[in-house]
Protein backbone atom coordinates (compact mmCIF):
# COMPACT_ATOMS: atom_id res chain seq x y z
CA UNK A 1 0.00 0.00 0.00
CA UNK A 2 1.35 3.37 -1.12
CA UNK A 3 1.43 5.75 1.57
CA UNK A 4 0.41 9.52 0.34
CA UNK A 5 3.27 11.64 -0.10
CA UNK A 6 3.99 14.56 3.17
CA UNK A 7 2.51 17.84 2.30
CA UNK A 8 4.85 20.08 1.84
CA UNK A 9 6.52 22.25 4.44
CA UNK A 10 5.33 25.44 4.85
CA UNK A 11 6.79 28.50 3.14
CA UNK A 12 8.43 30.67 5.92
CA UNK A 13 8.29 33.60 3.01
CA UNK A 14 11.13 35.27 2.37
CA UNK A 15 13.87 36.35 4.93
CA UNK A 16 13.62 39.98 6.55
CA UNK A 17 15.96 42.34 5.00
CA UNK A 18 19.63 42.28 6.98
CA UNK A 19 21.15 45.36 7.76
CA UNK A 20 24.66 45.32 9.52
CA UNK A 21 25.38 48.34 11.65
CA UNK A 22 29.35 48.77 11.63
CA UNK A 23 30.61 50.85 14.71
CA UNK A 24 33.98 52.59 16.00
CA UNK A 25 32.76 52.53 19.76
CA UNK A 26 34.61 55.46 19.98
CA UNK A 27 31.57 57.77 21.27
CA UNK A 28 28.93 57.30 23.46
CA UNK A 29 26.40 59.53 21.24
CA UNK A 30 27.19 57.14 18.45
CA UNK A 31 26.68 54.13 21.04
CA UNK A 32 23.45 55.09 21.94
CA UNK A 33 22.14 56.31 18.66
CA UNK A 34 22.98 53.08 16.64
CA UNK A 35 21.23 51.09 19.74
CA UNK A 36 18.06 52.83 19.10
CA UNK A 37 18.22 52.68 15.20
CA UNK A 38 18.64 48.81 15.78
CA UNK A 39 15.84 48.81 18.46
CA UNK A 40 13.79 50.92 15.36
CA UNK A 41 14.73 48.60 12.37
CA UNK A 42 14.05 45.34 14.52
CA UNK A 43 10.36 46.74 15.44
CA UNK A 44 10.04 47.07 11.66
CA UNK A 45 10.46 43.76 10.86
CA UNK A 46 14.28 43.64 9.55
CA UNK A 47 17.35 41.55 10.89
CA UNK A 48 19.89 43.84 12.31
CA UNK A 49 23.49 42.98 13.18
CA UNK A 50 25.36 45.34 14.79
CA UNK A 51 29.33 44.63 14.58
CA UNK A 52 31.48 46.62 17.43
CA UNK A 53 33.79 46.27 19.46
CA UNK A 54 34.16 43.82 22.16
CA UNK A 55 32.72 46.08 25.45
CA UNK A 56 30.09 48.06 23.24
CA UNK A 57 27.52 45.21 23.84
CA UNK A 58 27.89 45.54 27.71
CA UNK A 59 27.31 48.58 27.81
CA UNK A 60 24.79 49.42 25.07
CA UNK A 61 22.69 46.48 25.06
CA UNK A 62 22.16 46.05 21.50
CA UNK A 63 21.02 42.23 21.87
CA UNK A 64 18.26 43.43 23.88
CA UNK A 65 16.41 45.44 21.70
CA UNK A 66 16.63 42.53 19.21
CA UNK A 67 19.57 42.74 17.40
CA UNK A 68 22.65 40.56 16.91
CA UNK A 69 26.11 41.37 18.59
CA UNK A 70 29.25 40.36 16.51
CA UNK A 71 32.12 41.63 18.39
CA UNK A 72 34.74 43.04 16.33
CA UNK A 73 38.26 41.57 16.96
CA UNK A 74 40.95 44.14 18.24
CA UNK A 75 41.94 47.87 16.58
CA UNK A 76 43.87 46.75 13.24
CA UNK A 77 41.82 47.08 10.51
CA UNK A 78 42.37 43.83 8.25
CA UNK A 79 41.30 41.34 11.31
CA UNK A 80 38.18 44.23 11.63
CA UNK A 81 37.70 43.57 7.76
CA UNK A 82 37.78 39.77 8.01
CA UNK A 83 35.44 39.37 10.82
CA UNK A 84 33.09 41.65 8.91
CA UNK A 85 33.39 39.65 5.34
CA UNK A 86 31.78 36.86 7.03
CA UNK A 87 28.73 38.98 9.08
CA UNK A 88 28.09 40.75 5.59
CA UNK A 89 28.07 38.10 3.36
CA UNK A 90 24.51 37.95 3.04
CA UNK A 91 24.03 41.23 3.91
CA UNK A 92 21.08 43.55 1.89
CA UNK A 93 22.91 47.18 3.01
CA UNK A 94 25.87 47.72 5.49
CA UNK A 95 25.63 51.16 7.51
CA UNK A 96 29.10 52.39 9.02
CA UNK A 97 28.83 55.04 11.57
CA UNK A 98 32.15 57.26 11.35
CA UNK A 99 34.83 57.44 9.62
CA UNK A 100 37.21 54.52 11.27
CA UNK A 101 34.54 52.03 11.20
CA UNK A 102 33.60 52.41 7.70
CA UNK A 103 36.98 51.77 6.36
CA UNK A 104 36.87 47.92 7.36
CA UNK A 105 33.69 47.63 5.81
CA UNK A 106 34.76 49.06 2.30
CA UNK A 107 37.17 46.89 2.75
CA UNK A 108 35.21 43.64 3.82
CA UNK A 109 32.56 44.28 0.97
CA UNK A 110 35.36 44.21 -1.55
CA UNK A 111 37.14 41.00 -0.45
CA UNK A 112 33.65 39.21 -0.52
CA UNK A 113 33.18 40.51 -4.05
CA UNK A 114 30.19 42.73 -2.54
CA UNK A 115 30.71 45.63 -3.86
CA UNK A 116 27.10 46.22 -5.22
CA UNK A 117 25.55 46.00 -1.46
CA UNK A 118 24.01 49.67 -0.53
CA UNK A 119 26.72 51.40 1.51
CA UNK A 120 25.72 53.78 3.74
CA UNK A 121 27.96 56.05 5.87
CA UNK A 122 27.37 58.02 9.41
CA UNK A 123 29.23 60.96 9.41
CA UNK A 124 28.37 62.18 13.72
CA UNK A 125 31.35 64.73 14.28
CA UNK A 126 34.55 65.81 12.84
CA UNK A 127 37.89 63.94 13.51
CA UNK A 128 40.96 66.48 14.73
CA UNK A 129 44.07 65.37 13.92
CA UNK A 130 47.45 66.85 12.70
CA UNK A 131 50.92 66.79 10.89
CA UNK A 132 50.99 63.33 9.05
CA UNK A 133 47.98 62.15 10.74
CA UNK A 134 46.08 64.96 9.68
CA UNK A 135 46.81 63.63 6.01
CA UNK A 136 45.93 59.98 6.22
CA UNK A 137 42.41 61.44 8.20
CA UNK A 138 41.88 63.35 4.76
CA UNK A 139 42.81 60.35 2.43
CA UNK A 140 40.76 58.12 4.72
CA UNK A 141 37.59 60.44 4.29
CA UNK A 142 38.17 60.73 0.87
CA UNK A 143 37.83 57.16 0.34
CA UNK A 144 34.86 56.61 2.77
CA UNK A 145 33.20 59.67 0.72
CA UNK A 146 33.21 58.39 -2.48
CA UNK A 147 33.06 54.35 -1.59
CA UNK A 148 29.62 55.13 -0.12
CA UNK A 149 26.70 55.30 -1.92
CA UNK A 150 25.15 57.65 0.41
CA UNK A 151 26.85 59.68 3.39
CA UNK A 152 24.13 60.60 6.33
CA UNK A 153 25.41 64.02 7.89
CA UNK A 154 24.66 64.87 10.95
CA UNK A 155 25.38 68.98 10.54
CA UNK A 156 25.33 71.10 7.26
CA UNK A 157 29.02 71.66 7.44
CA UNK A 158 29.27 67.89 7.95
CA UNK A 159 27.48 67.81 4.35
CA UNK A 160 29.58 69.85 2.64
CA UNK A 161 32.89 68.41 3.94
CA UNK A 162 31.75 64.99 2.29
CA UNK A 163 31.28 66.63 -0.82
CA UNK A 164 33.98 68.23 -0.76
CA UNK A 165 35.37 65.09 -0.29
CA UNK A 166 34.04 63.61 -3.33
CA UNK A 167 30.89 61.91 -1.70
CA UNK A 168 28.48 61.31 -4.78
CA UNK A 169 24.62 61.70 -2.63
CA UNK A 170 25.54 63.63 1.09
CA UNK A 171 22.57 64.29 2.54
CA UNK A 172 21.59 66.13 6.00
CA UNK A 173 20.54 63.55 8.72
CA UNK A 174 19.88 65.15 12.36
CA UNK A 175 20.43 62.93 14.65
CA UNK A 176 18.46 63.45 18.12
CA UNK A 177 19.72 61.03 20.93
CA UNK A 178 17.22 59.12 23.02
CA UNK A 179 14.97 60.57 25.27
CA UNK A 180 17.25 59.36 27.90
CA UNK A 181 20.49 59.29 27.00
CA UNK A 182 21.95 56.70 28.87
CA UNK A 183 23.83 53.26 29.13
CA UNK A 184 22.42 50.28 30.20
CA UNK A 185 23.39 49.25 33.99
CA UNK A 186 24.67 52.86 34.40
CA UNK A 187 22.45 54.24 36.70
CA UNK A 188 19.19 55.73 36.99
CA UNK A 189 21.22 58.96 36.96
CA UNK A 190 22.98 58.72 33.23
CA UNK A 191 21.22 61.09 31.71
CA UNK A 192 18.16 63.18 31.84
CA UNK A 193 16.81 64.72 28.28
CA UNK A 194 12.62 64.84 27.71
CA UNK A 195 11.64 63.12 30.91
CA UNK A 196 12.74 65.51 32.91
CA UNK A 197 9.63 67.77 31.87
CA UNK A 198 7.32 65.08 33.02
CA UNK A 199 8.71 65.22 36.15
CA UNK A 200 6.43 67.02 39.29
CA UNK A 201 8.29 70.29 40.26
CA UNK A 202 8.75 69.29 44.10
CA UNK A 203 11.17 66.38 42.63
CA UNK A 204 12.78 68.57 40.31
CA UNK A 205 13.34 70.96 43.35
CA UNK A 206 14.81 68.29 45.32
CA UNK A 207 16.81 66.66 42.32
CA UNK A 208 18.51 70.43 41.85
CA UNK A 209 19.47 70.65 45.00
CA UNK A 210 20.86 67.28 45.65
CA UNK A 211 23.17 67.76 42.67
CA UNK A 212 24.60 71.32 43.75
CA UNK A 213 25.42 69.63 46.85
CA UNK A 214 26.69 66.44 45.46
CA UNK A 215 29.54 68.42 44.14
CA UNK A 216 29.87 71.39 46.77
CA UNK A 217 27.78 73.90 45.24
CA UNK A 218 24.82 74.09 47.99
CA UNK A 219 25.13 77.70 48.81
CA UNK A 220 26.89 79.25 45.62
CA UNK A 221 26.01 79.45 42.21
CA UNK A 222 26.94 76.15 40.06
CA UNK A 223 28.46 76.61 36.27
CA UNK A 224 28.71 72.98 34.63
CA UNK A 225 30.55 71.38 32.07
CA UNK A 226 31.22 67.75 30.71
CA UNK A 227 33.49 66.54 27.91
CA UNK A 228 36.79 64.64 27.57
CA UNK A 229 39.52 66.66 29.21
CA UNK A 230 41.53 67.58 25.77
CA UNK A 231 42.50 70.18 23.76
CA UNK A 232 39.86 69.56 21.84
CA UNK A 233 37.30 70.88 24.35
CA UNK A 234 38.56 73.91 25.10
CA UNK A 235 38.96 73.82 29.10
CA UNK A 236 41.96 75.92 29.17
CA UNK A 237 40.36 79.09 27.92
CA UNK A 238 37.33 77.90 30.17
CA UNK A 239 39.64 78.13 33.43
CA UNK A 240 40.99 81.62 32.04
CA UNK A 241 37.13 82.62 32.24
CA UNK A 242 36.12 81.69 35.67
CA UNK A 243 39.25 84.34 36.86
CA UNK A 244 36.55 86.80 35.71
CA UNK A 245 33.96 85.20 38.74
CA UNK A 246 36.41 84.92 41.36
CA UNK A 247 35.67 88.05 42.80
CA UNK A 248 31.72 87.91 42.55
CA UNK A 249 29.57 87.02 46.13
CA UNK A 250 28.50 84.86 46.43
CA UNK A 251 31.67 83.05 44.25
CA UNK A 252 30.19 80.48 41.71
CA UNK A 253 31.84 77.25 41.25
CA UNK A 254 32.45 75.90 38.13
CA UNK A 255 32.18 71.95 38.23
CA UNK A 256 33.43 69.84 35.22
CA UNK A 257 32.58 66.37 34.92
CA UNK A 258 35.31 64.19 32.51
CA UNK A 259 38.60 62.73 32.34
CA UNK A 260 41.12 62.99 29.80
CA UNK A 261 44.98 63.62 28.71
CA UNK A 262 45.07 67.50 29.89
CA UNK A 263 43.72 66.31 33.79
CA UNK A 264 46.64 67.17 35.58
CA UNK A 265 47.97 69.95 33.58
CA UNK A 266 44.41 71.50 34.19
CA UNK A 267 44.56 71.17 38.06
CA UNK A 268 48.12 72.62 38.44
CA UNK A 269 46.47 75.66 37.00
CA UNK A 270 43.41 75.85 39.36
CA UNK A 271 45.66 74.93 42.46
CA UNK A 272 48.30 77.74 41.47
CA UNK A 273 45.92 80.33 40.33
CA UNK A 274 43.51 79.45 43.08
CA UNK A 275 40.61 78.89 40.90
CA UNK A 276 36.97 78.23 41.99
CA UNK A 277 37.35 74.73 39.99
CA UNK A 278 36.26 71.59 40.90
CA UNK A 279 37.56 68.96 38.24
CA UNK A 280 34.81 66.23 38.68
CA UNK A 281 36.37 63.15 37.07
CA UNK A 282 34.17 60.45 35.26
CA UNK A 283 31.14 60.28 36.64
CA UNK A 284 28.02 57.98 35.51
CA UNK A 285 25.49 60.60 36.88
CA UNK A 286 27.47 63.97 35.05
CA UNK A 287 23.98 64.67 33.30
CA UNK A 288 21.93 64.18 36.81
CA UNK A 289 24.15 67.14 38.05
CA UNK A 290 23.71 68.99 34.98
CA UNK A 291 20.24 69.75 36.26
CA UNK A 292 21.37 71.62 38.96
CA UNK A 293 23.58 74.19 37.65
CA UNK A 294 22.87 77.44 36.94
CA UNK A 295 24.65 78.03 33.79
CA UNK A 296 25.80 74.93 31.65
CA UNK A 297 28.67 75.66 29.11
CA UNK A 298 30.22 74.11 25.95
CA UNK A 299 33.96 75.46 25.11
CA UNK A 300 34.57 72.57 22.20
CA UNK A 301 36.60 73.65 19.14
CA UNK A 302 34.13 71.73 16.91
CA UNK A 303 30.49 69.92 17.65
CA UNK A 304 28.56 68.44 15.97
CA UNK A 305 24.62 67.29 17.87
CA UNK A 306 26.12 68.15 21.47
CA UNK A 307 25.23 65.60 24.08
CA UNK A 308 25.71 68.38 26.59
CA UNK A 309 24.03 70.77 24.33
CA UNK A 310 20.96 68.85 24.29
CA UNK A 311 20.74 67.74 27.55
CA UNK A 312 20.84 71.44 28.50
CA UNK A 313 18.05 72.12 26.55
CA UNK A 314 15.95 69.70 27.33
CA UNK A 315 16.52 70.29 30.89
CA UNK A 316 15.91 73.94 31.01
CA UNK A 317 19.58 74.81 31.98
CA UNK A 318 21.00 77.90 30.62
CA UNK A 319 24.01 77.70 27.67
CA UNK A 320 27.14 78.95 26.74
CA UNK A 321 28.54 77.74 23.82
CA UNK A 322 30.88 78.07 21.34
CA UNK A 323 30.00 78.80 17.50
CA UNK A 324 31.26 76.00 16.16
CA UNK A 325 30.03 73.22 14.08
CA UNK A 326 26.43 72.48 14.01
CA UNK A 327 26.08 74.61 17.65
CA UNK A 328 24.35 77.15 16.03
CA UNK A 329 21.75 75.11 14.21
CA UNK A 330 20.93 72.78 16.71
CA UNK A 331 20.49 75.18 19.48
CA UNK A 332 19.05 78.48 17.58
CA UNK A 333 18.22 80.84 19.70
CA UNK A 334 18.31 78.67 22.89
CA UNK A 335 21.75 79.85 24.02
CA UNK A 336 24.30 81.93 24.05
CA UNK A 337 26.95 81.57 21.84
CA UNK A 338 30.64 82.87 22.07
CA UNK A 339 33.34 82.43 19.33
CA UNK A 340 36.50 79.65 20.10
CA UNK A 341 39.19 80.51 22.51
CA UNK A 342 37.84 83.81 23.38
CA UNK A 343 37.80 83.48 27.23
CA UNK A 344 36.57 87.54 27.88
CA UNK A 345 33.45 86.44 25.83
CA UNK A 346 32.97 83.03 27.82
CA UNK A 347 33.66 85.25 30.98
CA UNK A 348 31.19 87.62 29.91
CA UNK A 349 28.39 85.30 28.66
CA UNK A 350 28.63 83.54 31.98
CA UNK A 351 28.71 86.12 34.18
CA UNK A 352 25.44 87.88 32.14
CA UNK A 353 23.62 85.22 32.70
CA UNK A 354 24.61 84.19 36.56
CA UNK A 355 23.75 87.97 37.68
CA UNK A 356 20.40 88.15 35.26
CA UNK A 357 17.57 85.56 36.62
CA UNK A 358 15.10 87.02 34.65
CA UNK A 359 17.67 85.84 31.34
CA UNK A 360 17.88 82.87 32.71
CA UNK A 361 14.45 81.94 32.53
CA UNK A 362 13.98 83.22 29.63
CA UNK A 363 16.99 81.37 27.98
CA UNK A 364 15.89 78.48 29.59
CA UNK A 365 12.49 78.55 28.42
CA UNK A 366 13.60 79.31 25.02
CA UNK A 367 16.03 76.23 24.88
CA UNK A 368 13.30 74.06 26.10
CA UNK A 369 11.15 75.14 23.04
CA UNK A 370 13.80 74.56 20.77
CA UNK A 371 14.34 71.31 22.04
CA UNK A 372 10.72 70.43 21.25
CA UNK A 373 11.11 71.30 17.60
CA UNK A 374 14.19 68.78 17.21
CA UNK A 375 13.17 65.20 15.62
CA UNK A 376 11.89 62.69 17.33
CA UNK A 377 14.06 59.14 17.74
CA UNK A 378 10.95 57.90 15.73
CA UNK A 379 11.35 60.51 13.18
CA UNK A 380 15.46 59.79 12.75
CA UNK A 381 14.95 55.84 12.13
CA UNK A 382 11.85 57.11 9.50
CA UNK A 383 14.27 58.87 7.86
CA UNK A 384 16.69 56.02 8.09
CA UNK A 385 14.37 53.27 6.95
CA UNK A 386 13.60 55.23 3.94
CA UNK A 387 16.82 55.46 2.52
CA UNK A 388 17.22 52.04 3.08
CA UNK A 389 13.85 51.19 1.39
CA UNK A 390 15.22 53.56 -1.55
CA UNK A 391 18.36 51.48 -1.85
CA UNK A 392 17.34 48.24 -1.94
CA UNK A 393 13.78 48.84 -4.05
Amino acid sequence: MTRPAAPPPPSLGPAPPHAVQVVDGASAGTGAHVRSLAEGLVARGLRVTVCAPPAAEAAYGFESVGARFVPLPGRIEAEAAAALRHVCADADLVHAHGVRASLPALTALALSGRGRVPFVVSWHRRGHASGARAHWRRFVERRVARGATVVLAATTDLVDRARRAGARDARLAPVVLPGRVRRPGAGAGAGVGAEADQRPAEEEERRHHESRAAVGAADRPLVFSVGRLDVHHGYGTLLTAARAWRGLDPQPLLAIAGEGPQRGELQRRVDHEELPVRLLGRREDAFELLAGADVAVLTARWEGRSLLAEEALHSGVPLVATSVGGVPELVGDGAVLVPYGDADALASGVTGLLADPVKRERLAAEGRARASEWPTEEATVAQVLSVYDELTA
